[in-house]
């Protein structure tokens, strides 16, 4: 015999916690476009939540979801930035040790 899930209230949207809840993990793990649109979706769905629009069962999911995906978006722009940062100065550097080699003694 299976349960039921509770009935939502009329003329409201059902929640998608689940689902930016997924994305936001994804945008940790995976890609950073997952993070964006977790995070975009949190965003306009926490907003309906509050306006009586959606159903605010979802909203602990949906507001997790929407922390992993700003948490994975940081990371990914960080991780972004370092290799950024380590690309350039292995370009320096190589710039400089062949400057320095092509003034030498042949």
């Amino acid at each position: 015999m299976s349960q039921m899930p509770p009935p939502m209230t009329t003329g409201v949207q059902p929640h998608r916690g689940t689902m930016i809840l997924v994305l936001g993990i994804l945008g940790i793990v995976l890609c950073m476009i997952c993070g964006i649109v977790a995070w975009v979706m949190a965003n306009n769905d926490l907003r309906a939540m509050q306006a009586g629009q959606m159903d605010r069962s979802g909203e602990g999911m949906t507001k997790a979801g929407k922390i992993c995906g700003m948490v994975g978006v940081i990371l990914w722009g960080l991780y972004i930035l370092v290799n950024v940062a380590i690309l350039l100065l292995a370009l320096v550097a190589g710039g400089a040790a062949a400057a320095a080699g092509a003034g030498g003694t042949p």
